[in-house]
């Protein structure tokens, strides 16, 4: 019998019968072979059979298990939407414009959250007046109608994310 890794004390300890050997990975704790891992130094990450301080790119960390596991892929952000307030593309001087992006791969575990899909931003209207519309009320309170706009903003992205959630 042979074992590598960890020499464990119910091991039989006959010479020709058990041989330990040290792990050749770094920052191994105890291994399966002596080039596969199977449990990390306190701090290190495990990751096919290897130990490293951070995860990898596209993969996320698990605490826990202190393993690196297949993390949430997302593609490229779409060009910016056209700028809108209420879903009109006139009639106001400021309104929102907003970017997505699609979720490629899922994580492999639902607690790995995913970057943000969703972005908006303040925009000014390209076109302030309507053709043949009136004009809008113009609110005093310069402030008031900024904080308004980004609670909007914020609902908006929500939905968005609410029903983009949905559909997948």
């Amino acid at each position: 019998m042979r074992q590598y890794g960890e020499c464990l004390n119910s091991c039989l300890r006959a010479p020709d019968m058990n041989r330990c050997s040290r792990c050749r990975i770094e920052n191994c704790d105890s291994c399966f072979s002596r080039d596969f891992c199977t449990k990390c130094k306190a701090g290190f990450y495990l990751h096919r059979g290897r130990c490293f301080g951070e995860c990898p790119d596209g993969f996320a960390s698990l605490e826990e298990t202190m393993e690196c596991v297949e993390g949430c892929e997302v593609g490229p952000w779409s060009e910016w939407a056209t700028c809108s307030r209420n879903n009109k593309t006139c009639g106001f001087k400021w309104g929102l414009e907003t970017r997505t992006r699609q979720i490629v791969k899922k994580p492999a575990k639902d607690t790995i959250p995913c970057p943000t899909i969703a972005e908006s931003r303040r925009c000014k209207m390209a076109i302030r007046h309507c053709r043949g519309g009136r004009r809008t009320a113009k609110t005093k309170d310069k402030r008031k109608k900024k904080k308004n706009l980004m609670e909007r903003a914020q609902k908006q992205h929500s939905i968005f994310l609410a029903t983009d959630r949905a559909s997948q």
